[in-house]
């Protein structure tokens, strides 16, 4: 019986890194967290639009206003690519999938806060909003990570 013998940076079989694989993870976590900061941030300024709680005391209340469309995110943008480091690289692809992803997301996060909040279909006017915000939203937060990652992958390259 083969044993597999651990070597640090090594290439498998299918051609990766054993670094790059952690890179990916590291990565994911990063973008899933500020994501999640980013639909807290929507939901704590329509609360404070609306003349609602939106301090570290109603914490909670921010985030089941946030929670219908974080779910919808984080159900449908994996599955059309937010989270796939070749979708995703350079500030261009980042923007472009980041829109598509929230495009289809936003139904999802629209019908779950129909269904558990308002128990019937958001005004017309809440659901521009809460499309061009969170996009808007998203897009300033993803389009900076994938800036700074580009620019930490140049740095280390020229290292």
């Amino acid at each position: 019986m083969a044993t597999k013998e651990h070597v640090p940076n090594a290439i498998d079989i299918n051609g990766l890194s054993d670094n790059k694989g952690r890179a990916s993870i590291g990565r994911i976590i990063l973008l899933v967290i500020g994501d999640g900061i980013v639909f807290l941030i929507f939901a704590a300024v329509g609360r404070r639009s609306h003349g609602e709680a939106a301090s570290i005391s109603s914490f909670l209340q921010v985030v089941g206003t946030a929670a219908p469309f974080a779910l919808g995110w984080f159900i449908i943008s994996p599955i059309v690519g937010a989270y796939h480091r070749r979708k995703t690289t350079g500030v261009r692809k980042m923007a472009q999938w980041t829109a598509l992803s929230w495009l289809a997301a936003w139904p999802v996060g629209l019908l779950v806060r129909g269904i558990v909040v308002d128990r019937a279909v958001p005004p017309w006017t809440f659901m521009l909003i809460s499309l061009i915000s969170n996009m808007l939203f998203l897009e300033v937060w993803r389009t900076l990570f994938a800036w700074l990652s580009g620019l930490k992958q140049r740095r280390g390259l020229e290292s």
